[in-house]
């Protein structure tokens, strides 16, 4: 699970979170409870701008493996918002991941400069899910863009979009807790992508 923003979500020696408001850590317990193992990076820095360089997919690369080495089974990238560059250019890049789901991609180019389609999308192969909130008014992730992005992904023999519309208007636009996080909708927007993932 690849998040957003910086790629902080503020992991302390002791394992505590600071940032639980973040989607990834938000919605981990769901994600547990429909019996999904989870991988979250901390990041040391910050990661925008970074994160469709081959640098970033090494890192994405070498994650993928530790996930491999810690459960048996195949292996989903899913990234959020800024993560979702991540996640495309880990999945274009790193062996054996079985499929690929972008929450609120940024399409649009914004202070990090780079969106998916800097990222590699063509040279994806695995499966690919595009989910979109109607309600989201982040300037840089427009909903009206998942077709787009799902159409970059010439190499994957899947590629579909998943529209959510839904949870209360409020916070910062880009922010985890608005419709930008599936902030009121996590439940249905994580059973989406899980059915589709077991699929």
């Amino acid at each position: 699970m690849l998040p957003g923003g910086s790629g902080d979500v503020g992991l302390s020696p002791d394992g505590r979170i600071d940032r639980a408001d973040n989607v990834v850590i938000r919605t981990a317990p769901l994600w547990l409870a429909r019996g999904w193992a989870l991988l979250i990076p901390d990041a040391p820095v910050n990661l925008r701008g970074t994160r469709a360089s081959p640098g970033y997919a090494a890192t994405v690369a070498a994650l993928v493996a530790e996930a491999h080495r810690a459960v048996p089974g195949p292996v989903a990238l899913v990234g959020t918002s800024q993560g979702a560059i991540a996640a495309v250019n880990g999945a274009a890049h790193a062996p054996d991941v079985a499929g690929l789901v972008l929450l609120e991609a940024v399409s649009r180019r914004g202070g990090s400069g780079e969106t998916v389609f800097d990222a590699d999308p063509a040279a994806v192969t695995a499966p690919v899910l595009v989910v979109a909130d109607a309600a989201d008014r982040c300037a840089v992730t427009p909903p009206g863009d998942a077709d787009r992005v799902a159409a970059a992904f010439t190499g994957s023999r899947r590629a579909e979009v998943l529209r959510v519309d839904g949870g209360p208007a409020g916070g910062r636009a880009c922010g985890s807790l608005s419709p930008h996080g599936y902030r009121g909708i996590e439940p249905a927007v994580v059973d989406g992508v899980s059915g589709w993932l077991d699929r």
